[in-house]
């Protein structure tokens, strides 16, 4: 996050609040669209139900009249045409109604099914007899039946999730037209007998058995519709449908208890009165299914005005919201934006020099206590320039007497150095010395002294540079010098007595200094080598190159208070001509500018190349090719060279 800007940081913080924002929006939207798109397919059915319902209305009275003809007096030729055609006119807008709504409810193979049924039977009527009339009645009322709860079943009626508008649903396409058929069988057991059919004990039973189906079912509805009136919380459906539902109830429940009185065998049958009463319930269920439908299909309707209402309030409260929260994101970012700005401003006064500029902000958040801090720092660094300053002036003062000292250390270093003249004067060789420090003082060491016709010669390199390196080449020097001055010939005496003085005076200081020394004596054409340093390099008058290793001639001087026991030395002749060459690791670990080593080979070969020059020639020659080498690159160790020569 501390990567990103700040309008990069209010961005994304941004989408990261609208994004569950616009999900839980587009959720609830969802789910109520989903609920509407339910509940108008609902509506769909119920659309589908009536011409259905005028079917289940018209088809059982015209199985009625087929029975009349049998008695001369009922003939009613007129009145069944009429039926028919008004049988044929429902029909048709149940055509309608299934290629508006056929597809939606998969409803459309059922229905051409009974549709085809019903045009065979018109053309084949006059063929078949009585009883095949009754079998094919039961049929197609029975695939009537199918459809209705078919259709039930694809339009999401049957789950309806309400109570008021469940049982009511329950009324219309379950109840009401299972009452309905129990009344047209009473109906026609009623009619059969009425026209002269002698009423048999099985006629008696199936009577007083469909009686007790007619108050089961009457008692089932009564009291599903009073579920219904009981949690209906809108649309006062008890007050539309009660005085309907009471009448048929009630004469429902007249009939029942006319047919009860057949549980007397004494009791005649009375077919007229049974096919009138069962009339009458039957109108009055029609009458209620349809009152009931409607006050259903309003119900949906209302739940669907309901549902779209509470989307467009859902929709407007989020809106608000976001528009809300945009306002007093936009606000924030300005008052955050506007204190970036003045503490911008007010650094970069700051910057160039002027800590008097106060912030002047009204905030009362934290971006005010980061004002109030940033006030505070700039009026400290008032007081600690002031004291910057002063200690500024203090340090100007001391950093030119510190030069001062250094200085005189590097002066005194360069004049411990052996002078040209003190050089010429050793018998027998011819010797060119070089040394340079990385920075003012160096931490390099060499020197060539002659005592009583004995010639000591001393190469040496002290850990890092700088000045405490440079004192400690001093302090080596200048035991080196004491100890020749009092005759001491055995080399592991002279290096015990040179690292016992160093190591004491490194314990003193508290450093970590230490320092490779090697040291010569010479006599007459004879070397004796001693102490550990770098190899020590002869090229021999036929150009032939010796190296010699000093890794087994000694140990580190100031690493140990005792190092007698690792102290050895080896013998070299020397013949006219010979060149002997020593050096430290700043020659041949000098890097040039792609980190390439100069190196020991490299050295070795401008020796071949040049042995036969003198002392100060080779000198030259090997300090031009590394300085060469290095180019432009920074020379980050002390550089020193000796080269002798056998006259």
């Amino acid at each position: 996050m501390n990567r990103l800007s700040y309008p990069q940081k209010f961005t994304l913080i941004g989408f990261l609040f609208a994004m569950p924002l616009t999900l839980v929006m587009y959720l609830l939207i969802s789910e109520i669209n989903s609920r509407v798109d339910f509940t108008e397919k609902q509506i769909y059915g119920n659309e589908y139900l009536r011409p259905l319902r005028q079917l289940r209305e018209y088809i059982p009275k015209l199985q009625l009249l087929d029975y009349q003809p049998l008695n001369t007096n009922l003939g009613q030729p007129e009145v069944r045409a009429e039926l028919e055609a008004k049988i044929d006119a429902k029909f048709q807008n149940l055509v309608n109604t299934d290629h508006k709504l056929g597809n939606i409810l998969d409803a459309t193979e059922k229905f051409n099914t009974i549709y085809l049924s019903w045009q065979n039977f018109k053309r084949r009527r006059h063929q078949w007899s009585l009883e095949t009339y009754d079998f094919l009645y039961q049929k197609l009322g029975a695939d009537i039946n199918k459809l209705n709860n078919h259709v039930g079943d694809t339009s999401n009626l049957i789950l309806d999730p309400d109570l008021d508008t469940y049982y009511l649903m329950d009324a219309t396409l379950m109840k009401l037209p299972e009452i309905q058929r129990n009344l047209s069988d009473i109906r026609i057991i009623s009619e059969k007998i009425s026209l002269g059919y002698n009423p048999t004990q099985d006629d008696r039973i199936e009577l007083i058995a469909l009686s007790v189906k007619l108050r089961e079912l009457n008692d089932t509805l009564a009291i599903n519709m009073n579920v219904s009136f009981k949690n209906n919380h809108y649309g006062n459906v008890e007050a539309k449908l009660s005085e309907d539902f009471t009448s048929f109830n009630f004469l429902a429940e007249q009939l029942a208890k006319k047919l009860d009185k057949l549980n007397y065998p004494s009791v005649s049958i009375e077919p007229y009165t049974y096919v009138d009463a069962s009339e009458r319930v039957i109108s009055s269920s029609f009458e209620l299914w349809d009152k009931t439908i409607n006050q259903l299909d309003f119900l949906l309707q209302k739940r669907i005005d309901i549902l779209i209402k509470k989307k467009i309030l859902i929709s407007v409260f989020v809106l608000i919201i976001l528009a809300i929260v945009i306002y007093l994101f936009v606000s924030f970012y300005r008052a955050v934006m506007q204190t970036v700005f003045v503490l911008d401003e007010a650094s970069k006064k700051m910057a160039s020099g002027n800590l008097n500029h106060k912030i002047i902000l009204d905030n009362r958040d934290e971006l005010g206590q980061v004002v109030g801090a940033f006030n505070n720092i700039a009026d400290a660094l008032v007081g600690a320039n002031q004291e910057i300053t002063v200690l500024n002036d203090r340090l100007k003062t001391e950093n030119v007497r510190m030069s001062a000292e250094i200085d005189v250390t590097r002066k005194i270093q360069q004049m411990l150095l052996p002078k040209d003249r003190e050089l010429n004067e050793v018998v027998g060789l011819d010797i060119s010395g070089f040394m340079e420090s990385a920075d003012e003082v160096g931490g390099d060491y060499y020197d060539v002294l002659q005592h009583e016709g004995r010639v000591k010669i001393g190469i040496g390199d002290v850990t890092g540079h700088g000045l405490e390196s440079g004192v400690l080449m001093i302090m080596v020097q200048t035991a080196v010098r004491t100890l020749l001055a009092y005759n001491e010939p055995d080399p592991v005496r002279f290096l015990s007595a040179i690292n016992s003085a160093i190591y004491d005076n490194v314990q003193r200081m508290k450093c970590d200094k230490n320092a490779s020394l090697a040291l010569l004596d010479y006599h007459e054409g004879m070397l004796k080598l001693s102490g550990q340093h770098e190899e020590m390099i002869v090229v021999r008058c036929n150009g032939s190159v010796e190296r010699f290793d000093t890794i087994d001639l000694g140990f580190p001087i100031g690493l140990d208070a005792n190092i007698a026991e690792f102290v050895a030395e080896t013998l070299v002749q020397l013949y006219s001509g010979d060149v002997v060459v020593l050096y430290t690791d700043g020659i041949t670990e000098a890097e040039n500018m792609e980190k390439v080593l100069y190196g020991l080979e490299r050295l070795i070969e401008v020796i071949q190349i040049n042995w036969q020059q003198t002392a100060t020639d080779i000198r030259h020659a090997v300090i031009d090719d590394v300085r060469s080498h290095i180019g432009e690159q920074k020379v980050f160790d002390d550089i020193t060279l000796l080269v002798l020569k056998q006259k």
